[in-house]
């Protein structure tokens, strides 16, 4: 129970509210430039850091979030985060994903959104693009897909020791 409610305090913290919402359809996504922010930052509670193309970065409030970096919370840590679609996601102790697709892109139709789940606790309120382009939002785990279609989700995964999806 206490760590439900410290990831939903921490979704809470993060200010998300809903945007006005524009109803194209979803086209091919292209990812953006390496270096193009995806997200940011918004709570850090304890040790959580980032690991971005093999360094170690502390996790602090405000820190822009690329694609490809993973996220990664230490024992009595939590993490809030939020994406350029207004994705909202919160890691509890001993968690860790990684942003591997993300595209918005809503003048163009181009939508796509891929989080992989190593490990840990994890709160995922979906933005926009799965308002505007459900079936492009997935959460990987390492027993299984998640499609995820607009929704409010509590994922906890047990450490993976090996064997095929």
């Amino acid at each position: 129970m206490k760590i439900w409610l410290a990831l939903a305090l921490a979704v809470a913290l993060t200010g998300l509210a809903p945007a006005a919402l524009d109803a194209r359809q979803a086209g091919t996504p292209q990812a953006p430039p390496a270096d193009e922010a995806v997200g940011s930052v918004k709570t850090v509670k304890g040790d959580a850091r980032i690991v971005r193309a093999g360094q170690i970065l502390p996790a602090t409030v405000g820190t822009r979030l690329l694609l490809h970096d993973v996220l990664q919370t230490g024992p009595d840590a939590s993490l809030g985060i939020v994406l350029r679609d207004d994705t909202a996601i919160a890691l509890g102790p001993r968690s860790e994903i990684a942003i591997k697709d993300f595209t918005f892109e809503p003048a163009e139709g181009l939508f796509a959104s891929v989080v992989s789940m190593v490990k840990g606790t994890m709160v995922y309120i979906t933005g926009r693009i799965a308002k505007l382009a459900p079936g492009t939002v997935k959460v990987e785990t390492p027993v299984g897909v998640a499609a995820v279609r607009g929704t409010k989700i509590l994922f906890d995964v047990k450490e993976y020791k090996g064997g095929r999806r």
